[in-house]
């Protein structure tokens, strides 16, 4: 029999709040984090929009001996794993054992800051003034790694690069070792810190980002005006753990985390596969792990990156999967804090949780006449209430992954 896997923990840094109270509240009420580029000057891209994270100050949670040797990235990582491991009350050789605790974390990219300004130093000043902390600052890896240092979680210790899929895919495999049994407590999730000249410049050469400079413009997934995706950055963590083991030292439960789905298109570099039916495959991995029928469900948190092969694919695939679901709406929260990469998944998962703790769901910011090619139900001002028990998000990756979790609302036992 295996474990049933709960959510005792979330955490977030994002354009629009860095505590998990703060961007619920802001993408409930629907503020967009939309805003010119600030980090860098961005002229010469043809990019004028980001949605940046804003006013973070890594010395609110964390010592500087914690963050100053940390890339951004991993600096948002670690912020929003430490709020996260705060709201569930844990600490170590108190309410879990060192080695019951592990890290499965997410990102896209990595330290795409320490890479840019490392190289123009190296180019510059020659590469005897590369900084020794270039390698530990700039790998994939660090933002786990330093996660597992901070809290001395001597479970596993793994980075997904799984492109946009990242976040959800860590959060997937973190929810697969608590049910197998392998471990009690997890922190996972995603982050990504690509506003940057490069992170702006290769997308705006893919085409993929939006040019518009009206904020309000800019970021409208499903929207038949849409023009491209507007880059984000930020990190969501959730606390994953197993029910015997919350239930055991009077945790508060914030969901229940019971389904993943994973699956590859193998068809194009950055193209989804245009019937979608990987993303129908994940769905229902997800669903029918979580028992959940696919009239039972009640939203989907699209992935949604306002391209149009995205929202198009997208939106077909959840039509055809729920074909007789009258009630499911669906969303994308990147309206109001663009696209994360590899961080979607994991502000995305606590999205989700959020979502069912209010009964309510994100408006479809950005949508302001809905395309004739997406047939699905898009959550608004209107339909943003109601009964809300089930709930997947979706995440797809540059490369064809695919992935898909499910979570039910939290009723006491």
């Amino acid at each position: 029999m295996s474990n049933r896997v709960v959510v005792t923990g979330i955490g977030a840094v994002s354009p629009v709040g860095n505590t998990a109270a703060d961007f619920i509240d802001n993408i409930l009420a629907s503020k967009s984090g939309v805003a010119p580029i600030t980090k860098f000057d961005a002229a010469s891209t043809g990019i004028t929009l980001a949605c940046e994270v804003k006013d973070f100050d890594p010395g609110k949670r964390l010592s500087k001996r914690d963050y100053k040797r940390l890339d951004a990235y991993a600096q948002y990582g670690l912020y929003s794993a430490v709020e996260a491991m705060e709201q569930a009350g844990l600490h170590a050789n108190e309410n879990y054992q060192p080695e019951d605790l592990g890290v499965i974390y997410g990102t896209g990219i990595g330290g795409i800051q320490t890479i840019e300004e490392q190289t123009k130093k190296a180019y510059l000043k020659g590469p005897k003034r590369v900084s020794p902390l270039f390698v530990p600052k700039s790998i994939s890896n660090m933002a786990a790694g330093n996660i597992s240092m901070y809290f001395d979680a001597r479970n596993t210790s793994q980075t997904i690069v799984n492109a946009c899929a990242s976040g959800t895919n860590a959060i997937g495999d973190a929810f697969d070792y608590i049910k197998a049994g392998r471990a009690k407590v997890m922190i996972t999730g995603g982050t990504e810190a690509a506003v940057t000249t490069m992170g702006i410049a290769g997308f705006a050469a893919l085409t993929a980002l939006s040019t518009q400079t009206d904020p309000e413009q800019a970021s409208l997934p499903f929207d038949e005006d849409r023009n491209g995706f507007v880059m984000g950055e930020g990190a969501g963590t959730l606390v994953l753990e197993d029910y015997e083991h919350a239930k055991a030292r009077g945790a508060k439960i914030l969901a229940e985390l019971v389904g993943y789905g994973t699956t590859s298109d193998a068809y194009h570099l950055t193209a989804p596969e245009p019937d979608g039916r990987g993303a129908i495959s994940a769905m229902r991995q997800a669903l029918a792990e979580g028992h959940i029928d696919l009239t039972e469900l009640d939203y989907v948190n699209a992935h949604g990156t306002a391209t149009h092969a995205n929202d198009v694919s997208e939106a077909g695939a959840i039509e055809k999967l729920f074909a007789d679901n009258d009630h499911l709406k669906t969303s994308s929260i990147k309206g109001m804090v663009g696209h994360s990469l590899g961080a979607a998944g994991g502000l995305e998962g606590v999205a989700l949780v959020g979502a069912l703790q209010h009964g309510q769901m994100p408006v479809n910011v950005g949508l302001h006449h809905q395309d004739p090619e997406i047939h699905i139900q898009l959550v608004n001002e209107e339909n943003n209430r109601g009964p809300l028990k089930t709930a997947i998000s979706n995440s797809f990756g540059f490369g064809g992954h695919n992935a898909v979790i499910a979570m039910r609302k939290w009723e006491d036992a």
